[in-house]
């Protein structure tokens, strides 16, 4: 459905090293610097990306927006929110763990990257 999503961010580097880890920690290639203002995240299935704000004002996090990430694992999960927490993100919500709803079983882990945007991974557990 989506072929990408990109977040504001004011500080590249710090926003860099948070996500170059927490993606890294899910497989993800580091980020590729574009036009010396945003960084790009690809796969086969799609694209992550931070910019600073091309009109020059503040970059802000979304109220009630959250990003999505897909794990492979518990411990992909686990080692996301580790990676996430080291390198300048916090964590938010409940702590990692499992959780079953309308969806089915899941386990889910929150971060806040270092301007408050709310990102999570996921492993959906086979039914």
């Amino acid at each position: 459905m989506f072929s990408h999503v990109m977040v504001g961010a004011t500080d590249l580097e710090a926003s860099r090293k948070f996500y170059d880890a927490s993606l890294g920690a899910l497989g993800i290639a580091p980020g590729v610097l574009n036009r010396d203002i945003r960084y790009f995240y690809r796969t086969p299935t799609g694209a992550f990306a931070f910019t600073l704000p091309i009109d020059n004002k503040a970059a802000t996090a979304a109220n009630g927006g959250t990003i999505g990430f897909a794990a492979k694992s518990p411990e992909q999960v686990d080692a996301f929110h580790a990676a996430g927490v080291a390198n300048g993100g916090t964590t938010c919500e409940d702590p990692p763990g499992y959780r079953e709803g309308p969806a089915g079983k899941l386990y889910l882990a929150y971060l806040r990257d270092p301007i408050g945007n709310k990102i999570c991974a996921m492993f959906r557990v086979p039914k």
